[in-house]
């Protein structure tokens, strides 16, 4: 036998040894501490990634106001969804980070009525709307809106202004800031037309010397504005998951069981309640192209994919962003204390993966967009977005028998289209 044979067997005896004598595996359990700091690292890359992709978007938005044309446009718009691919990555640290949840509707907030921004097809968009006032308030056009009592002066159009417009007369549909907002402006509002992928609103409208449906500087104000906001609230919740920030202070001021039930909570939450909930089974139990989560940019299919691809980074403990992450993750504790629970997880990621893929590839390849999958009468197309749906169900469910396994206590978050969509069809 070769030394280096010697030595190689030598160890595994060793190893074996060392299982028998003490009962233990050769390789233990990552410890919670480990976990809970590799959690916070791929915080910190995910909303570093939206942080710089969001600066990206307002520099091309510089670029679009500087030279108003079909090609800057579109180049504001690309930049728009490249945003979106890291920041629907760090989805899944809602819902078990108050921290987090409380900052998300000033960048995420959906659905929105647009009339309280500019201008729209009165014809498919209506003059009123019974629960808010403010459904045609078009502020651009306006430099004066009432919120109740109160005048907002808005003749100057800045970052102060339009963050007031958010939840305004308690309406969550009155949302004036973030990633959507920026969205309407940039492609108008999508009619649904035959053959009309997403919104189509002209360069035009941002140009001073060629102005259409008028108002051109505050509607550049208004987009300025917003996009400066965005890559505010992003540079806010990425110094909040800094070693010393507060998103990291307050995981790490939780016991133990505490903090694996915040990371279990996250992916829960976001797997059953919000994305198969709202996000994907109500557009189908309504038919109802509004309900697409990206509706102006007909990008939804990209946004829910990617949720799905965060959220199996935050299981796994590993991102490949601009700076990779890689170590410690809950998956890896299940996999040693609950294994059977463990894979039921990892089998269950893959499948919604896989549904989620085929809702992309399918708009991706121009053959059937997002809001066209919702209608009625669409069988195809419904059924590619309730596999997903039942797939991330049965996410939720394998999270949960890792929640018992590890006797912890985790509390996911429901939907009525889930849960009793004879709800939903009455309040519709």
């Amino acid at each position: 036998m070769s030394k280096k044979a010697f030595a190689w067997a030598c160890a595994t005896q060793f190893a074996l040894t060392a299982v028998l004598m003490t009962g233990a595996p050769a390789f233990a359990a990552p410890a919670t501490k480990d976990i809970v700091k590799n959690y916070g690292d791929l915080a910190q890359a995910m909303y570093g990634d939206a942080l710089t992709k969001a600066k990206d978007l307002d520099k091309s938005i510089d670029a679009l106001l500087a030279k108003p044309n079909a090609e800057t446009l579109e180049a504001a718009r690309e930049a728009w969804k490249a945003s979106r691919i890291p920041y629907m990555q760090t989805e899944g640290f809602r819902f078990g980070n108050k921290i987090v949840d409380d900052w998300e509707g000033n960048v995420n907030s959906w659905p929105l009525d647009e009339g309280l921004i500019d201008y729209v097809d009165k014809e498919s968009y209506g003059d009123t709307k019974e629960e808010n006032p403010l459904y045609t308030a078009n502020i651009i056009a306006n430099k004066k809106i009432r919120l109740g009592p109160k005048i907002l002066d808005a003749s100057k159009i800045n970052k102060k202004v339009i963050a007031k417009l958010n939840g305004a007369l308690d309406v969550e549909t009155n949302v004036g800031t973030g990633y959507h907002a920026i969205e309407f402006l940039l492609w108008g509002q999508n009619l649904h037309k035959p053959g009309v992928k997403s919104g189509e609103r002209a360069a035009s409208d941002f140009d001073l010397k060629n102005c259409t449906h008028e108002n051109c500087d505050r509607r550049r104000a208004y987009l300025k504005a917003a996009s400066g906001l965005l890559v505010d609230d992003l540079a806010e919740m990425a110094g909040n998951w800094k070693p010393d920030g507060a998103a990291r202070k307050a995981l790490a001021g939780l016991n133990e069981s505490a903090q694996l039930s915040t990371i279990l909570t996250g992916i829960g939450s976001l797997s059953y309640g919000e994305l198969a909930g709202e996000r994907m089974k109500l557009g189908v139990l309504l038919h109802d192209p509004e309900e697409a989560h990206d509706c102006f940019s007909n990008n939804t299919h990209n946004s829910h994919y990617y949720d799905e691809v965060g959220m199996t980074a935050i299981w796994n403990g590993k991102y490949d962003g601009s700076t990779p992450i890689s170590g410690p993750s809950i998956a890896e504790l299940a996999r040693e204390k609950a294994p059977d629970a463990a894979k039921r997880v990892d089998e269950a990621m893959a499948t919604t993966l896989e549904k989620m893929n085929a809702i992309k590839t399918k708009a991706d390849s121009g053959e059937m967009m997002y809001d066209q999958m919702l209608a009625a009468g669409n069988d195809e197309g419904n059924n590619l977005i309730l596999d997903a749906v039942d797939a991330l169900v049965a996410q939720a469910r394998a999270i949960e028998s890792v929640v018992a396994a590890l006797n912890l206590k985790v509390k996911i978050e429901g939907s009525d289209s889930l849960d009793d969509p004879s709800k939903v069809a009455k309040a519709k």
